[in-house]
């Protein structure tokens, strides 16, 4: 699979992060000063959700993976310092997500993401 010049991430490490239990192995791939903007029904392109850092990131990250629900990484393309890739969740109850993220990498780790999801109703 791809990888980011001079890094240690790919395809295979993403994968084994978003498919794992706890959100520790993926916080490991982001910076310290990472930002996420993420877009959704409730935060609409004008007004996205901003993470700053690795302590905001940590907390969605643990909130997410606190949850009774399966993570798993559908696509990813890997070009350079660029990345984006496909997640597919799915709840308990059958409720799924999906998430598209475009990825900004620095030093082999995500500097910037931009992830757009959408839920069933």
């Amino acid at each position: 699979m791809g990888t980011a010049t001079g890094s240690t991430f790919d395809t295979d490490t993403l994968r084994r992060a978003i498919e794992g239990n706890t959100g520790n192995s993926l916080l490991a791939l982001y910076a310290d000063d990472a930002e996420i903007r993420i877009v959704d029904r409730n935060t609409q392109p004008s007004r996205p959700r901003i993470l700053h850092g690795r302590k905001d990131i940590a907390a969605l990250l643990d909130d997410v993976y606190s949850r009774d629900m399966t993570h798993k990484l559908d696509r990813c393309v890997v070009q350079g310092d660029t990345a984006a890739y496909t997640e597919s969740c799915e709840y308990e109850d059958g409720v799924r997500v999906l998430a598209e993220s475009m990825i900004t990498l620095r030093d082999g780790k995500i500097a910037e993401q931009i992830m757009i999801q959408a839920w069933d109703d």
